[in-house]
């Protein structure tokens, strides 16, 4: 048997108090125990709530006090939230920390964890070192913030960061619940946070270089700041591939990794298959870290790889098949680059120089790149690359005569012009299979302006011949034999990417650039098995009131010219769950988010990018509407935005507001 207590209220030095939501071991308070803290954003009243009561009772049966604590200016929680991952969060973190493990039913050790935005915090507070933090266990989460999140990729504007910028200006606009704040407050806490909230997207874009804004909250600034044994865990269908490497090779503690086939979803839930039992995998680290007890856990190997076998390209994927590798370090003696070389056509094992090869990507190149980061909904992957083909510099290697395993970050060294003063550059490694098929493993962009820094850009110097290395995302997969790799070379990835303000033509000369492919040794290993996810005692705490609905199209409008990439999801960003009753509160929920990027093939200033969501809070007489909508475009100069947020209570406007920006182009 375990306690629940709907609220508690963890007062902060300020005066402020953040809402949490606890699960005890029932004689916890005569005999305290230690504790796990999941600290986000996203609402413990209601839009986690499922999510939660798959982990949190896990652990207090286990031993654990365990808390869900919404960060402050969200659910329940007094203040303001102004910025992701902002001072005063990573303060407030220590904060409860350190209440936390002043409680009567905590003994004084503390452990955290959190996927996406809890796998960031994690990390940010555990580089202030709370004296009574003792582990953590980010999951799906980065160590730097310029490299690898939703707004920048290799410097280049992710469309992403209007995407993510347009889900927190709903978020940002939900109000407390009347039954946790009061009748009498929660109108005018909704309202002051209604008139404090700005426009997210344009407050990311004005910072455009790796600048102060990304450093903060980036533990690879100073990765010594870490103290506390890590246990990291992702997905090779997730944004979050690069981190895991990094941090093996520069943390100095005792550090763990786990990479799975998984979309960006805690792996007990996430797809691709195979799942595992992630609260039990969690329990195994906890016990080691925070009771003593010797779980056999940190005898392990430090990292685990799932080695995906060869697909065929499609937009969903619910299984996987593969095995699970393990390596004892990073770098791994393993693991050991290869080099392919680009010459006319052709991956090679020698350079064959020859004729300077061009390509000008169409814009609508990267139709098929599907989302960068899958949220395991149905079309969110990659679909076949011979549908972009054409408009790429396509590079294919010899027939595999045996299966050749890739483990770690393929890059590109690239000798390239460009015939522009602006322009950057897509890299994608494929799989090619006998009938044809083409299956993204990894890609990897490079703003040729970022060339030689990104904190201060500079023009192109036109035709003159330069030279980068394009990262590629890590992966783990096995390249059949009988297939080939393929390298395509573009110089547009639209709808990932915003696109340079004119086409650009990218030359490169055949032999002078080549592939970097770190390769695994076929080194046998026989990791443990995880087990299979528990199926929980009760049924889930939802009621369907309306089932939900998902539309994912790409279309030409062949009178035009332009090409629209559409996602409508009834049930909100985490796929298409419909409109449902949370039965423990009685609340009930739906959400609709319509999505659509829009572009001309031969002109990159036609670029739209347009966003609505209309979301339903409803308890008796209780009944909160909130639509939005955001709009992108772009001038040779500037990037153009406008957005707005309209609240209802019941049938009255209760608040509304309208943001217009027009920012500089800082060489994006």
């Amino acid at each position: 048997m375990i306690e629940v207590i709907e609220t508690v209220w963890i007062p902060m030095p300020d005066g402020a108090r953040l809402a949490a939501r606890l699960w005890l071991p029932e004689d916890a308070r005569q005999k305290p125990v230690p504790a796990v803290l999941e600290y986000i954003p996203y609402r413990r009243r209601d839009r986690t709530r499922m999510r939660d009561e798959s982990m949190h009772p896990r652990l207090a049966e286990a031993g654990y006090a365990s808390l869900r604590v919404d960060i402050r200016g969200n659910g329940d929680s007094d203040g303001l939230m102004l910025d992701e991952y902002s001072e005063q969060e990573t303060q407030d973190g220590v904060d409860t920390i350190g209440w936390i493990a002043d409680q009567p039913w905590c003994n004084g050790s503390v452990g955290m964890f959190g996927k996406s935005w809890g796998g960031y915090n994690s990390f940010q507070v555990a580089a202030r070192r709370p004296p009574a933090l003792k582990a953590i266990m980010p999951v799906m989460g980065t160590d730097n913030r310029w490299l690898e999140d939703v707004h920048f990729y290799g410097g280049v504007l992710n469309s992403d960061n209007f995407w993510w910028g347009s889900v927190m200006q709903l978020l940002n606009a939900l109000p407390p619940d009347p039954e946790i704040v009061g009748e009498e407050n929660w109108r005018d806490i909704w309202m002051n946070r209604l008139e404090a909230t700005t426009y997210w997207t344009a407050q990311w874009l004005e910072h455009q270089t790796r600048d102060e804004m990304w450093r903060r909250g980036s533990i690879s600034e100073n990765y010594a700041d870490i103290d506390v044994p890590v246990y990291f865990v992702g997905g090779w269908a997730d944004l979050y591939r690069d981190t895991p490497f990094r941090i093996a090779e520069h943390l100095d503690v005792p550090t763990k990794v786990l990479m799975g086939p998984w979309a960006h979803l805690y792996p007990h839930e996430a797809i691709p298959a195979p799942r595992m039992d992630f609260p039990a995998e969690m329990i195994r680290f906890w016990d080691h870290w925070l009771k003593g007890q010797d779980t056999g856990l940190m005898d392990e190997p430090r990292m685990r790889f799932w080695l995906s076998d060869s697909y065929p390209p499609h937009g969903t994927r619910t299984e996987s098949s593969g095995t699970w590798v393990e390596e004892p370090s990073w770098p791994s003696p393993n693991v050991k680059n290869r080099t392919y070389w680009l010459n006319e056509g052709k991956l090679a094992d020698k350079p064959d120089p020859g004729r300077t090869m061009e390509v000008q990507s169409p814009q609508t190149f990267g139709s098929a790149g599907g989302d960068m980061c899958s949220l395991g909904i149905q079309g969110d992957l990659p679909v076949d690359c011979r549908i972009d083909a054409a408009g790429a510099l396509c590079f294919r290697g010899a027939v595999l005569d045996r299966p050749l395993d890739v483990l770690g970050q393929p890059s590109v060294r690239l000798k390239l012009t460009a015939d522009k003063e602006q322009g950057f550059v897509a890299a994608l490694l494929i799989d090619e299979a006998p009938s044809g098929a083409q299956t993204l493993i990894s890609r990897g962009f490079c703003n040729l302006n970022h060339r030689n820094s990104d904190v201060a850009p500079e023009a192109i110097v036109p035709h003159e011949e330069m030279s980068v290395t394009v990262p590629m995302h890590g992966i783990g997969y096995r390249v059949a034999a009988g297939h080939r790799l393929q390298v395509q070379i573009a110089s547009t990835y639209w709808p990932v990417l915003w696109p340079s303000p004119e086409p650009v033509t990218l030359g490169l000369a055949s032999g002078a650039s080549f592939l970097s492919l770190p390769v695994r040794d076929a080194v046998e290993t026989t990791p443990r098995e995880f087990a299979q996810p528990v199926k929980p005692e009760r049924e889930p705490p939802v009621e369907s009131v309306r089932p939900g609905s998902l539309e994912r199209t790409i279309s030409v409008d062949l009178t035009s010219g332009e090409t629209t990439c559409r996602t409508m999801v009834d049930g909100g960003v985490f796929g298409p769950s419909g409109r449902g009753k949370l039965t423990d509160t009685g609340t009930e929920l739906g959400d609709v988010v319509d999505r659509v990027y829009s572009i001309h093939r031969d002109d990159p200033l036609s670029a739209r990018a347009t966003m609505e969501q209309d979301s339903l809070t409803v308890r008796g007489n209780w009944s909160v509407r909130i639509v939005t909508t955001a709009n992108m475009s772009a001038t040779n100069e500037a990037f153009l935005l406008d957005a707005t947020v309209k609240c209802w209570e019941g049938e009255e406007l209760f608040h509304s507001v309208e943001w217009r920006h027009e920012i500089p182009r800082n060489w994006m």
